[in-house]
């Protein structure tokens, strides 16, 4: 079976100020970010939940910091994979939405075209997302691979594993959450290979009560850690 664990990085300065963040633009992950990222780290070492053979980041400075905070919880060092990362914005990298008004215009997004010249449209990105998804699950068959990218990129993985297409993005919109977990798993039924969505949106260690202990048998590949119970509030933090 093949498991891909898609992690969204945690808050970045470009999603605070606001900045087109682009590879120019990305400043890296605000205190906020960081915090989320060693939330994340807690909860992978004390559950051991994931397993992982591969950890891969986004080249992008947010996305590589916050492989680098998780890293020792999966005792793994980041391969860093440009194709997995965000839509490229073109010259307009780096601006203040501000700034961006000013030399072109209201900020809208529009799926068949750049944000600005030198840019992706969306079916570029999603052709570009699809094909390193294929890549990396084909390169890392039957192994469980963890990569550190965007917002977008785990939106474009469904548009690629439903098969809905590249031409435009879907009417159904997502909010994923800042250091989640996005897990699809490869599993065989019927004589035959499919994908399902093992789980979306997983920010569970966000949460102020939440703190993790591992179970007796935490060595079991099939028992993950649980968290302790919400009663158990000593030296939790609000968030």
């Amino acid at each position: 079976m093949t498991h891909l664990y898609l992690i969204r990085h945690g808050q970045a300065v470009v999603n605070v100020e606001p900045i087109i963040g682009g590879m120019r633009g990305d400043r890296g992950l605000t205190p906020l970010g960081i915090e989320q990222a060693q939330r994340l780290r807690t909860r992978l070492a004390a559950t051991g939940e994931i397993r992982a053979d591969m950890l891969i980041a986004s080249t992008m400075p947010r996305a590589r910091e916050t492989a680098a905070i998780i890293a020792p919880a999966l005792d793994l060092e980041p391969i860093h994979d440009p194709e997995v990362q965000e839509l490229n914005p073109g010259e307009a990298d780096g601006l203040t939405f501000d700034e961006f008004r000013q030399r072109y215009g209201e900020l809208r997004f529009n799926p068949q075209r750049p944000l600005s010249p030198g840019g992706e449209s969306w079916p570029m990105f999603q052709q570009r997302i699809s094909a390193a998804i294929e890549r990396i699950i084909s390169d890392h068959a039957n192994k469980t691979i963890v990569v550190v990218c965007h917002g977008w990129v785990i939106e474009a993985s469904f548009m690629h594993f439903l098969d809905l297409g590249a031409l435009d993005r879907p009417k159904l919109r997502f909010q994923v959450a800042n250091t989640s977990l996005t897990h699809w798993e490869r599993f065989e039924h019927r004589q035959g290979w499919h994908w399902r969505l093992a789980g979306y949106n997983d920010a569970v260690h966000l949460h102020a009560a939440v703190r993790w202990e591992a179970p007796p048998d935490a060595d079991s590949p099939s028992h993950p850690g649980v968290p302790i119970s919400a009663d158990d509030t000593e030296n939790t933090q609000q968030w």
